[in-house]
């Protein structure tokens, strides 16, 4: 299939100009059952950059965010963290964080237990390990509930302090698989303003999955429209917007205009994805 990109959309689909974090090239899935679920793809991220997956479900978003964090490996092509293997990750200046669809908090365990787990198997000084957990829950705004268990949390609440253990370890590339699809779209815009706010505050290269084309315009720098059958890049969308980013953006024409042009694209990705792709 060759693809035709709008004006916009070849602005948007230039080389990334800065440092990349993350490099994709030509990577591809093929799972143990045969199943093709990522063509060779192309993509780098930008140190930065707030870069969102979207498209048709099947479209391969989130194992593109699994090959990135290497939480499994690619069959052929290869992915690079900082221009170099994952060996280098960790290291200062290059770290990484992932947060799952689900808290997944311990039940058992009071919230800023759950925020210091990673410092835990990282053996952080004890010192210094409260006074990164406080700074985390600060920054989500949940310091008030640090003796609480997760039982007594709202599903925002939860999220929160999911996304507080991320943080905790001052992460430089963090990775988000669609955290607030479960949630209702008031708790949704305001994690989303509070994401923002905080990729903003710290310049985090964010990657994040997303169904939503609202939160996708309100959040990101650039968007990849993802196609499936099998999954592949479709087209990228720029998002030409300062940060930090508040309610005015999202009630003005400017976000409504991005949101209808995404939404064309999506259609299109998803008419795509019922044919066989390369």
């Amino acid at each position: 299939m060759n693809l035709v990109l709008s004006e916009p959309q070849r602005a948007a689909a230039a080389p990334v100009a800065v440092e990349p974090v993350v490099e994709i090239l030509s990577a591809e899935k093929i799972f143990a059952n045969g199943f093709r679920g990522l063509a060779p793809i192309d993509l780098a991220v930008g140190r930065g950059e707030f870069v969102s997956l979207i498209g048709p479900s099947g479209c391969g978003k989130s194992t593109l965010l699994k090959l990135i964090a290497n939480l499994i490996e690619p069959s052929d092509g290869k992915i690079m963290w900082w221009r170099g293997p994952f060996d280098a990750v960790g290291k200062a200046g290059r770290q990484l964080a992932f947060v799952f669809q689900e808290p997944t908090l311990m039940p058992w365990a009071r919230v800023a237990r759950n925020v210091r787990l990673p410092l835990d198997f990282l053996r952080l000084p004890k010192a210094k390990s409260e006074q990164r957990v406080r700074a985390a829950l600060e920054q989500v705004d949940l310091l008030p509930a640090a003796r609480a268990y997760p039982r007594q949390l709202s599903g925002g609440m939860k999220m929160r302090v999911s996304i507080a253990r991320a943080m905790v370890t001052e992460p430089d590339l963090l990775l988000m698989d669609e955290p607030f699809g479960a949630l209702d779209e008031f708790t949704r815009n305001r994690l989303d303003e509070d994401l923002v706010r905080l990729s903003w505050q710290r310049h985090l290269t964010t990657v994040f999955v997303t169904h939503s084309i609202y939160e996708a315009v309100f959040l990101s720098s650039r968007i990849v429209v993802m196609a499936a059958n099998p999954g592949r890049v479709f087209a990228e969308f720029s998002v030409d917007e300062p940060y930090p980013r508040d309610e005015n953006f999202r009630e003005s024409e400017r976000f409504a205009s991005r949101c209808r042009d995404l939404s064309a694209l999506l259609t299109e990705a998803s008419f795509a994805s019922r044919k066989v792709g390369p």
